[in-house]
């Protein structure tokens, strides 16, 4: 299998879609005391951003050459990791994020099942997707076909609903063409 984000690694914060960081701080309630868990993070692109916001921020991600990059913003813990089977024990984040990561995962099922298992009591995930109903983003999805990834972009109701069955209820922000929200508040 190609190791698409080994390759990438070096330059991909400068070819990534731009953030609506004042969302994503609103919609994760930050500041906030604790810990946040970057599932999928990558580079740190998004949580070297907000790392002055949360105690402590740990960057999960498979690709190795990715965290190398995330290491060097300095101040974030690495973990190289599926996020099917994430190595922390049960409610060890007060804050997740998964940034435009999801639709990477091999199992999206067990990956939001161990994104909730890890999330503390009063915690807060957020999930943001490609909006897979817009046509430019059929598009990139086909375009990371025809590139071998294992990409699977699932639709804002399909990511409610696995949450739904774990018992737990979520809500989408979407006010934007290409991107939506899924959040989530563990009570």
């Amino acid at each position: 299998m190609l190791h698409h984000f080994d390759i990438i690694a070096p330059f991909y914060d400068r070819v990534i879609h731009k953030l609506d960081l004042k969302r994503l701080i609103n919609l994760l309630k930050l500041p906030a005391k604790g810990r946040m868990l970057d599932a999928g993070g990558g580079t740190g692109r998004v949580s070297s951003r907000l790392r002055t916001m949360i105690d402590e921020v740990v960057v999960c991600d498979l690709s190795l050459s990715m965290l190398k990059q995330a290491k060097l913003k300095g101040r974030l813990w690495m973990a190289q990791s599926h996020i099917e089977q994430l190595p922390f024990p049960d409610e060890s984040f007060e804050r997740i994020m998964v940034i435009d990561a999801l639709h990477h995962f091999c199992d999206q099922r067990q990956s939001i099942q161990e994104l909730l298992r890890v999330l503390k009591t009063g915690g807060r995930l957020v999930i943001e997707e490609p909006n897979i109903d817009n046509f430019i983003i059929k598009w990139v999805a086909l375009a990371e076909k025809l590139f071998l990834m294992r990409s699977h972009f699932s639709s804002s109701d399909e990511i409610v609903a696995i949450i739904n069955e774990q018992g737990f209820n979520a809500y989408v922000d979407k006010n934007d063409r290409f991107f939506f929200w899924v959040v989530v508040e563990k009570k």
